[in-house]
C-alpha cells in the first residue's frame, strides 16, 4: 500500500477541483493505482486561506506519506516549507524557478517537479484580446494578489512590455484580500475607458464569482486567466485545461511511485491554450464580438 498527500488549495465543496481530481485518479486507475487496494490518498483542502494551507501541508508531512500533489503555487510553496526529501507533484504552477522551486525546467535538482500552467508572456495576450472585445478600452489594470502570486513580475513585465503597441495605459493594482476587492475595483470603473485583467491568485480563483460580479456591476470588461471564470459569468477567458494538467501529473506520480526521482523528471511547459468568450456577458456590456475572435474560440457560452 503506497501513500499519496494530496494538498489543494481550494475549498471541499468547489465543484471544479473535484473534477481535476477525479480526472487525476481516472488517469492513476488507468495506470494501475487503486485507492483501497494498492494507494491511499489523504486529501487536505485549504479554502483559499495560507494559513490553512501552512497546517494541512505539515498534517501531510507528518503522515509519511510516498509523495505529496500540491495543486499550485501557494500550496507548493508550504510543502516544500515542511519537507525537501518526500518527492512532490505539482499540477498547475506558473513560475517553479522564479518561485525557488527548481533550478531549471529541464534539471528541476530537488525533490519536487511537475507542470507549468500558464506563461508569463501570456499576459501580453491577455491585454491584446480586451483590446478585440472592447475596442474602446484605454486603459487596463491587471489585478494581482501578491500574497500567493509572489511572481507577479512574471505577468506585469510582459503585461506593460505590450500596452504602448496597443495605445493602452498599463497599470497594476494588488488585492491583499478579498475584502479590499470591490474598492480596488470600483476605483479602477471611475476612471473612463477603463478595462480589467485578473491574473491567477488563489483568492481570487476561490472567490471568481464574487469577483466576476464585481466586474459585471461597475461594467469592466475583463479578461480571465481560466475558463471557470467565463462559466460563472466572466466576459471571456483565455489560459490553461486545469483537468488536463491533473490527468498528465498523474503520469508523473505514477513515476515516481514506481522509482525516478523527481530530479530526473523536466518540468513540462503547457504547449495549448484555450479561449472561452461568454456571448450573454459580452451582450450586457454592448459589446459586439468580432467574428474572427469568435472563430478562434474553444468555446463560446450563449
Amino acid at each position: 500500500m503506497r501513500r499519496i498527500g494530496v494538498l489543494t488549495a481550494y475549498a471541499e465543496s468547489d465543484p471544479e477541483p473535484k473534477v481535476w481530481l477525479a480526472g487525476f485518479r481516472e488517469v492513476l486507475q488507468q495506470l494501475g493505482w487503486r485507492e483501497g487496494r494498492n494507494i491511499e490518498i489523504d486529501y487536505r483542502w485549504a479554502q483559499g486561506k495560507l494559513e490553512l494551507m501552512q497546517r494541512h501541508a505539515k498534517e501531510l508531512v507528518a503522515l509519511k506519506p510516498d509523495l505529496i500533489f500540491a495543486n499550485n503555487t501557494p500550496t507548493t510553496t508550504a510543502v516544500l516549507q515542511q519537507t525537501r526529501t518526500i518527492p512532490i507533484i505539482f499540477a498547475s504552477v506558473s513560475d517553479p524557478v522564479g518561485s525557488g522551486f527548481v533550478a531549471s525546467l529541464p534539471r528541476p535538482g530537488g525533490n519536487v517537479t511537475g507542470f507549468i500552467n500558464i506563461e508569463g508572456s501570456i499576459a501580453s495576450k491577455w491585454l491584446g484580446l480586451l483590446k478585440e472585445i472592447a475596442p474602446g478600452v484605454a486603459r487596463v489594470v491587471i489585478l494581482l494578489d501578491p500574497e500567493t502570486s509572489t511572481h507577479a513580475d512574471y505577468y506585469l513585465n510582459p503585461f506593460k512590455t505590450a500596452a504602448p503597441s496597443l495605445g493602452v495605459e498599463a497599470i497594476s493594482a494588488s488585492v491583499h484580500n478579498m475584502s479590499e476587492l470591490e474598492s480596488v475595483i470600483a476605483a479602477q470603473a471611475r476612471q473612463p475607458n477603463s478595462g480589467l485583467i485578473v491574473a491567477p491568485g488563489t483568492p481570487l480563483n476561490v472567490n471568481r464569482a464574487q469577483v466576476v460580479s464585481l466586474a459585471a456591476r461597475h461594467r469592466l470588461p475583463a479578461v480571465y486567466p481560466f475558463r471557470f471564470y467565463a462559466e460563472v459569468g466572466g466576459l471571456l477567458s483565455y489560459g490553461s485545461d486545469n483537468l488536463d494538467n491533473y490527468r498528465r501529473a498523474a503520469s508523473y506520480v505514477d513515476r515516481v511511485l514506481r522509482g525516478t526521482k523527481p530530479s530526473e523528471l523536466p518540468v513540462q511547459v503547457r504547449v495549448k491554450y484555450e479561449l472561452v468568450i461568454n456571448l450573454k456577458t459580452a451582450k450586457a456590456f454592448g459589446l459586439t464580438v468580432p467574428p474572427t475572435l469568435l472563430a478562434r474560440a474553444d468555446q463560446v457560452i450563449e
